[in-house]
């Protein structure tokens, strides 16, 4: 199985970090966000990997090179500077994922979901399977139902959308080219009944400020 790491976000309630150094080379622990998503991904058995890029993607690029520091195959997929939101950027990257069923995680929360995990999770007649957390506090409303095994876009309790699942290409056909945002598309295969979750209560962190980034370095110090 191959994985895609989002990593084309702009990064602005990150400003001004993220003003000359791109979100995901953001150091956590003594290494970049990102970093932790390539080793996990590694120890998963996982040895291919695509992240797209628009801001500042060269500084991507140059830092991670072709991955060989993580035992990895990296490949890249820019969109250019201002990028081409989440479903838009998977649609573009479709080439480098070939045919199989691939994971997706976002390059900016960190976790220790066990991503072997994914590998058999996708089960037939279904072409999505998200990982869904409790709701954060600054997220309390959440994203998504669970019942019995399957994703809603409605319900009386919500969790949040990790940011991590597992998808079949032909999820992704059917999205037009250009930038598109990801939820409209998870939310009409839902109402199909094509879309399975599951609920994670481990670590999961979604670093989208200065002070939740300075929470995680604290973590992962406090840890090693």
């Amino acid at each position: 199985m191959r994985a895609m790491i989002l990593a084309a976000g702009r990064g602005e309630r990150m400003r001004p970090l993220t003003d000359h150094l791109p979100k995901p080379l953001l150091a956590v622990g003594g290494q970049p966000l990102i970093g932790h998503h390539l080793q996990a991904l590694h120890a998963a058995g996982i040895q291919d990997v695509v992240i797209n890029h628009a801001w500042l993607g060269d500084k991507i690029e140059a830092a991670l090179g072709n991955g060989q520091q993580y035992g990895l195959q990296i490949h890249y997929s820019p969109e250019g500077a201002t990028g081409l939101e989440t479903a838009g950027g998977i649609r573009l990257a479709l080439p480098l994922l070939g045919d199989e069923p691939f994971m997706v995680v976002n390059g900016d929360v960190l976790t220790d979901y066990p991503f072997a995990k994914l590998f058999d999770v996708l089960k037939p007649g279904k072409t999505a399977h998200l990982v869904l957390v409790p709701n954060p506090p600054q997220h309390p409303q959440g994203d998504f139902a669970l019942q019995q095994g399957l994703a809603q876009a409605d319900g009386d309790s919500k969790f949040t959308f990790s940011g991590i699942a597992v998808y079949r290409p032909e999820f992704f056909r059917e999205v037009p080219a250009g930038a598109q945002k990801l939820a409209p598309f998870l939310r009409a295969a839902m109402a199909r009944q094509l879309v399975s979750a599951e609920l994670y209560q481990g670590f999961w962190a979604d670093i989208g400020t200065p002070q939740r980034l300075a929470d995680a370095d604290l973590f992962f110090r406090n840890r090693s």
